[in-house]
């Protein structure tokens, strides 16, 4: 991956790879006290499952970290699999989560064929994504999905798009940078991507949080041809 990722993937993946450990133990579960976030995830496995199917297509848990949201997933009773930019954090989900898939692969390549998914949760994942980089990942989640598929999106708000750069996290030496954007910017590159905006919502910070959480729900289109 490293020899034909863009250098921003290559230096996600090494500041993840360092602090991987107490992240995983800062937030083994950080669905856990945020019933928006659960209630979101609910609603985004209703919208997977497509009545009469034979055959559900398996959903992936894009930027899955510690491996807990692809964890719920699977007790809603969906196909799910994680993947990680971070070996090490693909080991320490894989640890805590031995029944479930996680492999390591960056959302900017998936190595998947096309029409193959139900649906893509990213949750706080696009957020390490330069803006330049945001119309091929859209376009790259559209080719994967199969038609009427969801998409729910996570990130950090605000009034404006903004970025800062962190060289420091649980006493690590990092090269990380976070992007932050409206709900707008990132709607308006889905629908440029051919998804169709669902729904969208805006939750004030909590506790220590700085900026409101976004969250998006969007759909490939089910109509053959789009």
């Amino acid at each position: 991956m490293r020899a034909y990722s863009p250098d921003f993937v290559q230096s996600t993946q090494a500041s993840y790879d360092a602090i991987a450990e107490d992240y995983a133990a800062g937030f083994p579960d950080s669905l856990a006290g945020r019933p928006l976030e659960r209630a979101l995830l609910t609603a985004f496995v209703d919208l997977v499952r497509a009545p009469g199917a034979p055959v559900q297509p398996p959903v992936a848990d894009i930027g899955s970290g510690p491996g807990y949201v692809a964890a719920r997933l699977h007790e809603s009773g969906l196909p799910v699999f994680g993947v990680d930019v971070s070996p090490r954090m693909v080991a320490l989900a894989r640890q805590a989560h031995p029944g479930l898939r996680f492999h390591v692969g960056s959302m900017t390549a998936l190595d998947l064929p096309d029409e193959t998914l139900g649906g893509i949760v990213a949750l706080y994942s696009i957020i390490h994504v330069p803006d330049d980089h945001l119309p091929s990942v859209f376009a790259g989640f559209h080719r994967v999905l199969v038609p009427g598929a969801p998409v729910l999106l996570g990130f950090q708000s605000g009034t404006e798009d903004g970025r800062a750069h962190f060289t420091e996290r649980f006493g690590q030496e990092i090269s990380l940078d976070y992007y932050w954007r409206t709900p707008e910017t990132v709607a308006a590159h889905l629908t440029k991507a051919g998804l169709e905006l669902h729904s969208r919502v805006l939750r004030e910070p909590e506790g220590e949080e700085q900026r409101p959480r976004a969250f998006l729900l969007a759909r490939k289109p089910a109509s053959a041809g789009t």
